[in-house]
């Protein structure tokens, strides 16, 4: 039997520098931009626009933000958003993605997955703006997200909102790198926010952005990022604005980060391929799934263990792999089932059923992804899994 030692914790998507970072950084020590704002935020914003442009074969604005929030928080005051709207938003979906509705003041209206690429439903988006619209209630904005570094189904998406002239925020903070039919995600709908966590696919330590092809409202989002500062010699205001916008110095490890991000893509697209290779065959255990129109980045490596199956639940599953120090964690709780939201709307794919993302939820896991991962860990993990997975159930070769 193979030995795995378990002294180095293995975790579930740590930053990984490349060392040209350091370039990038060194220069903004160099010439004292260690403020807000200078060389680097400019040159990231041009380079991210550049990456992003060539598989949209048009011209982007992006502006550099404090945080993937931040940009969707500008993102809705620019469609319009006010207190007492309706903003539609993935149901399935880390809680950043519904917060700025609510501090905006609007209602969110929370729309499920679908089966084939656990992202927003077209079916259960139907029903939701038909029957609000016949409510007097047309909403003023979608967030649709794309999870997992997966893109959502955008063609049926906007085909629906178009009909009823409701502009897509796209959330991409878990997909850059990954494409929908050829198109990069980060380019679909009106705007999309992208996310430069720590955890994410390349990191500024914390950061976003926000994407359009609409100059005037990436200029806008800019002036508001910046206090909404008026252009005089001394401090006029004449709106209020948000302290929003990315340090020179984070830019600048976006910058050398972004130079890697096919590497780190092609290495997580790898790591997925090594789960699903060991795992995939297990009966009970069922891979995050990749349509044919998507490629996915497996940002972070999901699936779902039926207990009746495995011979093992989810929190077991959980439970053996934090004794070996791996970490591995549920998929996001749906925004329907947290305390925060409770009360507001949701839509499933299919109102006779459970929805969805309730029993990804339930059954979901995310599994070690860091693009850093070395064979042997990524081994590790497995055999870890294996064994916690009741043998005489296992599938034969």
């Amino acid at each position: 039997m193979t030995h795995y030692p378990t002294h180095t914790p293995i975790l579930l998507s740590p930053p990984h520098l490349s060392g040209e970072e350091k370039r990038f950084v060194d220069e903004a020590f160099r010439t004292n931009w260690i403020a807000p704002l200078g060389p680097n935020v400019d040159g990231f914003e041009r380079e991210m626009s550049e990456h992003l442009g060539v598989a949209q074969g048009a011209r982007l604005a992006c502006c550099a933000t404090s945080s993937g929030t931040a940009a969707i928080h500008l993102g809705l005051i620019l469609l319009g958003v006010k207190a007492g709207d309706v903003v539609l938003c993935s149901d399935f979906t880390f809680v950043a993605s519904a917060n700025p509705i609510r501090q905006l003041g609007a209602e969110p209206v929370f729309v499920d997955s679908d089966e084939t690429s656990w992202n927003m439903s077209p079916v259960a988006l139907r029903r939701a703006i038909e029957t609000l619209v016949a409510q007097g209630r047309h909403p003023r904005a979608c967030i649709a997200v794309d999870l997992y570094g997966q893109g959502c189904d955008y063609p049926a998406l906007q085909a629906i909102c178009d009909d009823y002239d409701i502009p897509i925020l796209e959330d991409a903070a878990e997909s850059l790198g990954a494409s929908v039919h050829g198109r990069a995600c980060g380019t679909f709908g009106r705007m999309a926010a992208l996310s430069f966590n720590g955890n994410k696919i390349i990191t500024t330590s914390g950061g976003g952005m926000l994407v359009s092809t609409d100059a005037s409202l990436v200029e806008r989002a800019r002036h508001l990022a910046t206090q909404a500062r008026e252009p005089a010699a001394h401090y006029e205001h004449v709106e209020a604005g948000f302290n929003y916008r990315m340090s020179n110095v984070l830019a600048g490890i976006g910058r050398g980060q972004l130079s890697v991000l096919a590497d780190r893509v092609a290495r997580r697209r790898a790591i997925f391929a090594r789960y699903e290779a060991s795992l995939a065959r297990r009966p009970g255990v069922r891979f995050m799934p990749e349509p044919v129109w998507s490629r996915s980045t497996h940002w972070l490596t999901a699936a779902t263990l039926d207990p009746a199956a495995a011979g093992c639940t989810r929190d077991e599953l959980l439970a053996a792999l934090s004794a070996q120090r791996i970490e591995a964690r549920p998929t996001w709780k749906p925004m329907h089932m947290q305390p925060l939201f409770a009360g507001c709307r949701m839509f499933a794919h299919d109102p006779a059923r459970r929805p969805v993302s309730q029993r990804l939820f339930e059954q979901g896991i995310c599994l070690p992804s860091g693009s850093a991962m070395s064979d042997e860990d990524l081994a590790r993990v497995a055999h870890t899994i294996e064994s916690a997975l009741s043998p005489a159930r296992a599938a034969v070769a």
